[in-house]
């Protein structure tokens, strides 16, 4: 095995290597003047079953053009197999055509990612199951659930809990988990006025006296996620935390997290953590590294990585 890793999140790689004792393989990832990338491979790769390990998290388009390039780099060095490890998947909810006249991006990435060079996809909590097929490449989708499991049984242990879904299309993923902790589950019913607003309209499940967890794959503007808390605390809910998969936290997310009346956000490092991340009192960073580096692990030996999550 060798791992190489972009510029995107270099304190995950780093931590995976450390997970499988490897080091990270020599490479140079930089920009001409005019904000070109440039990526040259220090090592011999050749015959070699490589992971480049990159989010497409922001910027988006500069951590997908390193990918794109890291991976035709190695292709080009006659490495034997090209696995894009990709633990933050961007463009992911660009997955379908809302509206007339507006691309399907994920797919678009998807062609790009097989069209470079890589051999197979790796990535964590995808936006849209769906998406595994827009891939004409094996991809496996690891899930953050016994991860986030994990964590919650130890902070919540005893606690009357009340897993909760901030929409109707996070139901399955937040069934997962109550179903994991053999807790009950609750739905916050919204209506999206406009593209980057929400409207928290009724809390579907007896949420009174409960300890409510929400679930969700990305927090991204945040207005979701605190208008859903002050919901359930409006209906009776003792506090209200948060576990999300990807912490894209845009824009005035950070400061709206901390002001508001979630006691904590866990996310996991998918996405390297900002320093307003680094530094708020209500937001915790779990690691993923663990599990992406035993799945790494088990594709390079062909075991299976789907029993990791039975």
């Amino acid at each position: 095995m060798k791992l190489v890793a972009g510029n995107s999140n270099r304190a995950l790689a780093e931590a995976i290597g450390s997970y499988l004792s490897l080091p990270l393989t020599k490479s140079v990832v930089r920009r001409f003047a005019d904000m070109e990338v440039f990526v040259e491979i220090q090592e011999n790769v050749r015959g070699e079953d490589v992971f480049v390990i990159q989010s497409t998290s922001f910027p988006a388009n500069d951590h997908l053009m390193e990918l794109l390039i890291i991976i035709d780099a190695l292709r080009r060095s006659s490495a034997r197999r090209i696995t894009a490890v990709m633990p933050y998947f961007g463009y992911a909810r660009q997955d379908r055509k809302p509206s007339a006249r507006t691309p399907i991006s994920a797919k678009l990435v998807a062609n790009l990612i097989t069209k470079a060079g890589a051999d197979r996809v790796l990535t964590v909590d995808l936006h849209a199951g769906q998406i595994q097929g827009f891939f004409d490449i094996p991809t496996d989708n690891l899930f953050a659930a016994p991860v986030l499991t994990r964590d919650i049984e130890k902070q919540y242990a005893g606690a009357n809990l009340m897993i909760v879904s901030p929409d109707v299309g996070g139901v399955v993923r937040a069934r997962a988990i109550a179903k994991r902790l053999n807790a009950d589950l609750a739905i916050v019913d919204k209506r999206r006025e406009r593209a980057g607003e929400s409207e928290v309209m009724n809390i579907i499940g007896d949420v009174k006296g409960r300890t409510c967890i929400l679930i969700d794959d990305i927090v991204d503007s945040a207005g979701t996620l605190c208008n859903a808390a002050n919901a359930l605390l409006e209906h009776g809910a003792v506090e209200v935390s948060a576990y999300i998969t990807h912490g894209v936290l845009s824009g005035g997310a950070v400061a709206r997290v901390t002001a508001s009346k979630l006691k904590e956000l866990v996310i996991t490092d998918s996405i390297q953590a900002t320093e307003a991340v680094r530094v708020s009192h209500n937001i915790r960073v779990s690691t993923i590294a663990p599990l992406i580096g035993e799945a790494m692990r088990r594709t390079a030996e062909e075991r299976s990585v789907s029993s990791l999550f039975d």
